[in-house]
């Protein structure tokens, strides 16, 4: 969830106003940026406990104990810290899967070994399944955020705070179309990404108890809202669509250089550079606003599919990372995956994504749902075939298929491991399960 940012310094950068038409135009031109498809990246967010107890509370001293000790080393890649203490690290572009595998992999043994020092570890799991949220980090961006998101109730604080991903990175595309085209890509990020949702569901637990999604962490980013989590339609050009979605959603903050930040209610974008209130926006508030919004498929010059929850294990999140290097970049992968993927378009009923019944029963479901299992089935088996053709070791390759095996072949996904732990230990237990129906039918999470 993270983004490089700034919390003051920006607000006197690029001070000259923007108008409509200049949003509009400055949108389209750095969101999408096209050419061969050449580099892949991933951001891997982690929940940070105890190393040995898991289920017990990390003080915030403790906390900063432990990453102040991690900025003083060095690593290739990225290390931030999520508001409610998460830790995130994102690799640079890399020129080959297996570059970012290993930049990432020899970055996570240098921040396990320092962390463990400390008496802490990283755990994989999208979301929190012991802890309420709690606020790390008090900035003013967070502070805006958390005044901001709590106007649709909880969800914000525990997207902010208790949850984990990954987080991978393709290039846009050649402008051209075809299997590696832009519009392509885009099309197929946000369908197969509802595979992606429920063939890695990984967070079906909160306050210890099943919520009744599988992917709890997805039903968080749908309860925060469209304007804020959500995608815009895929009926027209991607970066005509992406630009209205960026004028149309709603500003999260306005800042300060000095005090807190005004959290203005339902300003949209449009609506600020047309009437220059409370203050005319700057490239810089462009710049920061295109930052504070979440859609499942992100535009950022390249595509940052951000739909998929943190997984189990040192390693586990290697296979999404090499499924989706493998379905984008491979042509023949991408030929097949669209196919495969393109009847399931009809299940969203042209909504965007997460808010449509495909996106919904993804979550929900995992892959118990007949036809996401059919389509994870083909696609993880034509990925195995691409990823020798992309450059993955034997290693890459037989991860890929333990989990093809494992889980999607059984219609299972990670969190039906967690699942099949919480009967075990909740046997006796009695009360209901955490969360209440709404009136969709549907589990809200616990507050």
């Amino acid at each position: 969830m993270s983004d490089s940012h700034s919390d003051g310094g920006g607000c006197t950068e690029h001070l000259v106003a923007v108008t409509e038409p200049e949003v509009e135009a400055l949108v389209r031109g750095i969101c999408f940026k096209t050419g061969p498809p050449r580099t892949v990246g991933v951001e891997l967010e982690w929940l940070v406990h105890e190393l040995r107890q898991p289920q017990l509370t990390v003080t915030p001293e403790r906390l900063e104990a432990a990453y102040a000790a991690l900025r003083a080393v060095s690593l290739g890649s990225a290390l931030t810290v999520e508001p409610g203490g998460q830790l995130e690290l994102s690799s640079p572009p890399a020129a080959s899967l297996m570059e970012c595998i290993g930049t990432v992999s020899a970055d996570l043994d240098t921040v396990r070994a320092v962390l463990a020092e400390a008496g802490l570890g990283l755990v994989g799991i999208g979301h929190d399944p012991w802890h309420a949220p709690r606020r790390f980090l008090h900035q003013p961006r967070y502070d805006a955020m958390e005044a901001c998101l709590d106007r649709n109730g909880p969800a914000g604080r525990h997207m902010m705070c208790a949850s984990a991903s990954v987080q991978v990175c393709v290039d846009a595309g050649h402008e051209e179309p075809g299997p590696l085209g832009h519009r392509r890509r885009w099309w197929l990020a946000h369908q197969l990404g509802a595979v992606l949702v429920a063939a890695f569901a990984n967070s079906p637990l909160v306050g210890q108890r099943p919520t009744g999604w599988k992917s709890t962490r997805q039903l968080v980013w749908m309860e925060i809202g469209a304007g804020r989590a959500g995608g815009p339609p895929l009926d027209g050009d991607p970066r005509a669509m992406w630009a209205r979605h960026v004028l149309d959603s709603p500003v999260m903050c306005v800042r300060r250089e000095h005090g807190p930040w005004e959290v203005p209610d339902g300003l949209t974008f449009r609506e600020w550079a047309r009437t220059g209130s409370p203050r005319p926006p700057t490239r810089a508030d462009l710049d920061y606003h295109l930052t504070t919004l979440f859609p499942p498929v992100r535009p950022r010059g390249h595509l940052e599919l951000r739909m998929i929850d943190a997984q189990p294990g040192d390693d586990g999140w290697i296979v999404p990372l090499a499924v989706t290097a493998a379905l984008f970049d491979d042509p023949a992968a991408a030929e097949t995956a669209y196919r495969i993927v393109k009847p399931l378009a009809e299940r969203a009923l042209n909504l965007p994504a997460p808010h449509n019944p495909l996106w919904a029963d993804a979550a929900r479901l995992g892959l118990a749902d007949p036809e996401l299992r059919d389509a994870a089935t083909v696609c993880f088996g034509v990925a195995l075939e691409a990823l020798p053709r992309l450059g993955a070791s034997r290693q890459v390759v037989d991860a890929v298929a333990v989990h093809l095996d494992r889980y999607v072949a059984r219609g299972r996904c990670p969190a039906d491991d967690l699942l099949d732990g919480s009967h075990r230990t909740d046997r006796h237990r009695s009360g209901p399960a955490a969360g209440t129906r709404t009136a969709h039918g549907r589990k809200d999470i616990r507050t």
